[in-house]
This record gives structure tokens, C-alpha cells and sequence, in this order.
């Protein structure tokens, strides 16, 4: 009687552990694309800081990547076009990220982060009298986006 509940023993271990190995291996697998994106542009920014252009430029293609599939499978995310938007003017194709930013403003008029980033383009774009009327949507949110385009807008510093 004792082997059988030893040998019971064992093979309900065996299987537990099994299974929590088998959870733990997945649950990078159920990591979104959105997030994976998310992920990559705070290391490219990081980079940018450190003035390691190359690096970031690879962050936010392998970002833009995850971000168009996350576009095809969930559309029209305000949070996903935003970013769609940054990495595309990060590598340097402002059309495009304008066109993502004007898609997100349709969803979400007040989106902070469009109303900023969109900002920063128009002034990357010498769109100054744009970049204003970005910056009185901000007004009152008294949200560092708002301060941030104002710094980019005055010429304190560059972010675009």
C-alpha cells in the first residue's frame, strides 16, 4: 500500500511540474505584438538618448513590424496608430506617420501622446502655426506631453 501511494505521489509531481514548466515556456508566447512593440521603442529611445542611432533604428523597425500586424489583427487602436506614427517619423518617413497620427486623432481627438508626437512632426515638417494648434489641444491637461511639445515648440529641445 505504501508503494502504491509513493509511486501516486510521484506521478502527481511529475505531472504538476510538468505543467507549470509547460505554462511558464508559454507565457512569453501570449506577450501581444502591441507590447512586444512597446518593449522595442522604449530600447530605441533608450539608444537615441545614448546616442546610438544605429541600435535604435533597428529597435524601431522590428517595432514597427509588430505594429502593423497588431494593426491588421485589432484595427483602428488609437494606442497602436500612435505608435505607428512615432516609429514611422523615427525612421525618418514623416508622411506616413502623419497619416497614422490623423487616423488615431479620429478615433481619439484628446489622445495626449498623438496630440504631442503629431506636434513634434509638424515642427520637424516647419508646420510651426500645426505644431501650436497641437499644443493648445494639450492645454490644461497638465500632462507632461503638454510641457514636452512646448519645450520642442520653443526650440529648448529637439525630439523629433
Amino acid at each position: 500500500m505504501k508503494k502504491i501511494f509513493v509511486v501516486l505521489l510521484l506521478t502527481i509531481g511529475l505531472s504538476s511540474n510538468s505543467i507549470a514548466a509547460g505554462s511558464s515556456s508559454s507565457s512569453s508566447d501570449t506577450t501581444s505584438n502591441y507590447d512586444k512593440a512597446v518593449k522595442l521603442i522604449k530600447a530605441a529611445k533608450k539608444y537615441e538618448i545614448d546616442g546610438k542611432v544605429d541600435k535604435a533604428k533597428k529597435r524601431y523597425e522590428r517595432a514597427l513590424k509588430f505594429l502593423m500586424i497588431s494593426n491588421k489583427n485589432k484595427p483602428n487602436k488609437a494606442d497602436t496608430l500612435n505608435y505607428l506614427g512615432f516609429t514611422t517619423r523615427k525612421l525618418g518617413d514623416f508622411e506616413n506617420g502623419e497619416k497614422y497620427y490623423l487616423k488615431g486623432l479620429s478615433i481619439d481627438p484628446k489622445h495626449k501622446g498623438i496630440n504631442e508626437y503629431l506636434g513634434e512632426l509638424y515642427v520637424a515638417t516647419n508646420r510651426h502655426n500645426l505644431a501650436v494648434e497641437r499644443l493648445e489641444v494639450l492645454r490644461g491637461c497638465g500632462c507632461e506631453e503638454y510641457d514636452q511639445l512646448k519645450a520642442v515648440i520653443a526650440g529648448e529641445k529637439s525630439k523629433y
